[in-house]
């Protein structure tokens, strides 16, 4: 099964993006702090998410730089070829099918 949930807060506002089909994309990064056993120091890992459609517009709406959230979803891989290299790369991300704003209003207010 390829579920993921991942709770952190905002690096950068929702960018929303409108298709000529009618659909609707937002794009958006979460980073997420965690203890590394290794380093003995906290550490931020970053998640590239998209959302699509109804949850696309709430997040342009509500998904601000800052925003403490969780994001349901799956892990998604994409691949293509870096054209100044001439390398192949790959790109994980989350596809997410839920979003639900965490902590208090004020929290979550845009400044």
């Amino acid at each position: 099964m390829n579920s993921v949930v991942v709770v952190g807060r905002v690096g950068r506002d929702a960018e929303i993006k409108y298709f000529e089909s009618g659909k609707v994309k937002a794009n958006f990064s979460v980073a997420v702090n965690r203890w590394d056993a290794k380093t003995k120091s906290e550490t931020t890992d970053w998640f590239n998410v998209d959302v699509w459609d109804k949850q696309a517009e709430f997040a342009g709406e509500y998904v601000k730089k800052g925003t403490q959230l969780a994001v349901e979803g799956r892990i998604a891989q994409s691949k293509w070829v870096d054209k100044a290299t001439g390398n192949e790369r790959e790109n994980f991300l989350v596809v997410a099918t839920g979003i639900r704003l965490l902590g208090s209003k004020r929290d979550s207010e845009v400044l």
